[in-house]
């Protein structure tokens, strides 16, 4: 008996060596398991057969019986089309193929029955179908018969070489009657009785080829429950390990740095979701279990300032700290701000780029090894090797998804004993996600934004009404408020009819003449003292409008800038566009965000456009990108987005099932005694292949 798990699918009858290669290389099917485990995107219901004259409009597919006649062959040899007559007792249907003439002169006959599935096309009153499927009425009745059709995605490139959704269906006949006897329960036996579950085998059969909906729908659950049930117990695993063996440094004392900075410096009064995510992030560092904790917060909801007070912690505990922005922008705004809150605390600061000269270099790198350097902020230059410490106990990663998991790692080994994580983001991740990504760290969220903060007012403009929202602009220039302008592209596309930047410059300046108005411009191809120079210039108010990319997405804050005008909007993805409208309501005064498009926009664009002005909630506005987009790629390591491939399971729909399988997950792994010695073996079999796929994202985070 062949092992399906090891059983080359090239030696399945009807595979064979050519027809594997691109199973191999396209569909990521080696063997019969493989096979089996490659799950339809959809079903359609061939339950009912229909007369000729039954047909009608309206139907979506049909399928029917009858004899073939009048076989016609059309145009010429490369271009030829075949057509035939089906009939049946009620009349006659016209069926019409463009490709595999020859196959189909050679396979078809005359006395013989055929059973016809297709959409029909109705014109002038007369039915006929386009590249029907068709078979015998004997090898019909032959297969693994369900009423219900499975339909496999397939690429392009595949369906060229005769791969096809029929042909997937074709060879998983043949593997589910040989094998299906060969798989093995995945899952305890103690999960499929608390859930009356299919067993595997029956969901494997149901969900290719359900008896009837219900069993269809039995099979889907079973098989996401386990998918997401083994991601969620790996994860949970990884944690539960980590808080159980894992060393941190204790911060034992709240101490002189962290009350002066309070009492003196901080000038406002914080939230009380960043009093909680204190409070979280002080029992992590004195438990004496090591940190590794995901900091969620909307734009402008004050992550830095949490971030900063838990780094004055570690001072106060005699440690170093560090933070790692993706880009210089970034990096040297939170230098500055951090200097800024710092101002008058005897508390040594460094800052470390791609630019810093040699010289400041060699200062940094020995002010860090005496431990006189206490809290360095930089870009990717921090993971060099030669950048060591004394004492690095907390490390904080700043849009810790613009970094790869390697770049966190090597942070991570910057001391002998791993210092504490504390990852922010920005992008809100909706729970189903963060879950799915992180649920192997501790999860802070900051949902309420700092006392003053107006709403931003977010309004969508059509391109024929710019000269009314430029009268706009100018009213608020003459309040003394800033402008930002975000253009998609830096030069004209031909492919891509969308506003760009060096297009848009030349207008806002011919709109907004000198000396009346000064403009700015920013992009990523500018050098580093050009970038520089100009956004200085419009931080001191120097200039009124900011003509820039995306690049002015994170790392700006001017309080000052009022207005946001994003130009061909509907080319940006939501959490783009509510990162971008975040660059304005920094102050007291009210902001306003103008998303302007041309008429012509996409069901999709449209409702991206419809969330981003109903809502300014960055979690609603993450749930809604979730369903419209699916995962994409929030997590930067690859671009599914989530480091592992879901074969069944939607994060976007499967919401309830996800909790259901964490929640499965934790109790079994606080309650482990619940299981067999046979389940126990099933899950460790299981969680072995798991880890063998996937990269201990707890460790690394």
């Amino acid at each position: 008996m062949p092992d399906i798990y090891k059983a080359n699918i090239k030696y399945l009858v009807g595979v064979g060596e050519k027809k594997a290669e691109y199973l191999n290389k396209e569909l990521n099917i080696y063997t019969i398991k493989d096979l089996l485990f490659f799950f339809p995107y959809k079903h359609i219901d061939r339950s009912k057969f229909y007369k000729i004259n039954e047909i009608h409009n309206e139907l979506q597919y049909i399928q029917v019986i009858g004899k073939l006649e009048n076989f016609k062959i059309h145009g010429e040899k490369y271009k030829q089309r075949l057509t035939a007559n089906l009939v049946d007792s009620t009349g006659r249907i016209e069926l019409i193929w463009f490709k595999g003439v020859d196959w189909l002169i050679k396979t078809l006959s005359t006395d013989r029955e055929y059973v016809v599935f297709g959409k029909a096309n109705i014109f002038n009153q007369k039915a006929s179908l386009v590249h029907p499927e068709i078979e015998e009425v004997s090898e019909y009745n032959a297969k693994i018969n369900s009423s219900i059709q499975p339909v496999y995605s397939i690429p392009d490139k595949l369906k060229k070489s005769y791969i096809n959704s029929k042909f997937i269906n074709k060879i998983l006949q043949v593997a589910i009657k040989k094998h299906i006897q060969n798989i093995e329960e995945s899952l305890p036996n103690y999960i499929i009785e608390k859930l009356k579950l299919l067993s595997i085998t029956k969901s494997i059969i149901n969900i290719h080829y359900p008896s009837d909906l219900h069993l269809l729908q039995k099979a889907q659950f079973r098989l996401k429950f386990e998918e997401l049930f083994y991601i969620q117990l790996n994860m949970l695993k990884q944690r539960f390990i980590r808080k159980k063996i894992s060393k941190g440094f204790v911060f034992h004392k709240v101490g002189d740095y962290f009350n002066n900075f309070y009492n003196n410096n901080l000038k406002f009064t914080l939230t009380n979701a960043q009093k909680k995510v204190l409070k979280e992030i002080r029992k992590d560092c004195g438990s004496g279990k090591h940190m590794n904790r995901l900091l969620q917060g909307d734009v402008g909801s004050g992550k830095t300032l949490v971030a900063l007070m838990s780094m004055l912690i570690a001072i106060d505990n005699n440690y170093q700290t560090c933070i790692m922005a993706p880009t210089e922008i970034l990096a040297k705004q939170h230098y500055k701000s951090v200097s800024s809150f710092l101002q008058g605390l005897d508390i040594k600061i460094h800052i470390l780029t791609g630019s810093t000269k040699k010289k400041q270099r060699n200062i940094i790198h020995k002010d860090l090894l005496s431990g006189e350097n206490q809290i360095l902020i930089g870009t990717h230059a921090l993971i060099e090797d030669a950048v060591k410490f004394k004492n690095l106990a907390l490390v904080i990663i700043d849009e810790q998804h613009r970094f790869g998991v390697m770049q966190r790692a090597k942070l991570w080994k910057k001391n002998i004993n791993p210092p504490h994580m504390l990852v922010m983001t920005a992008t809100p991740i909706p729970r189903t996600l963060a879950m799915t990504l992180y649920g192997d760290l501790d999860i802070s969220v900051i949902d309420e934004l700092p006392p003053g903060r107006q709403a931003i007012k977010t309004f969508h403009s059509y391109d024929a009404k710019r000269l009314r929202v430029f009268s706009f602009i100018k009213k608020q220039i003459e309040l003394g408020r800033q402008i930002y302008i975000v253009y998609p592209l830096i030069k004209e596309s031909e492919k891509m009819d969308y506003k760009d930047l060096e297009d848009g410059y030349e207008s806002i300046t011919r709109a907004f003449p000198p000396p009346e108005y000064s403009v700015s411009i920013l992009h990523g191809k500018m050098k580093p003292d050009e970038k520089e120079k100009s956004m200085q210039l419009f931080i001191n108010k120097q200039t009124q409008i900011m003509v820039s990319t995306t690049v002015i997405e994170v790392g700006v804050d001017v309080p000052n800038a009022s207005v946001m005008i994003i130009e061909s909007a509907e080319k940006f993805g939501l959490s783009q566009l509510h990162q971008l409208r975040g660059r304005v309501g920094r102050g007291v005064n009210q902001s306003y965000c103008i998303l302007m498009t041309s008429y012509k926009l996409s069901a999709d664009a449209r409702k991206r456009l419809e969330t981003m002005v109903s809502t300014n909630d960055g979690f609603e506005i993450a749930e809604a990108d979730l369903k419209l987009r699916g995962p994409g790629n929030i997590d930067g390591t690859q671009q599914s987005g989530i480091p592992f491939d879901l074969k069944i399971a939607n994060l976007a729909k499967d919401n309830q099932i996800l909790v259901q399988a964490r929640d499965y997950a934790d109790y079994i792994i606080k309650n482990h005694n619940v299981l067999s010695e046979s389940d126990t073996k099933i899950i460790q079999k299981q969680l072995k292949q798991l880890d063998y796929n996937s990269l201990n994202w707890g460790s690394i985070s």
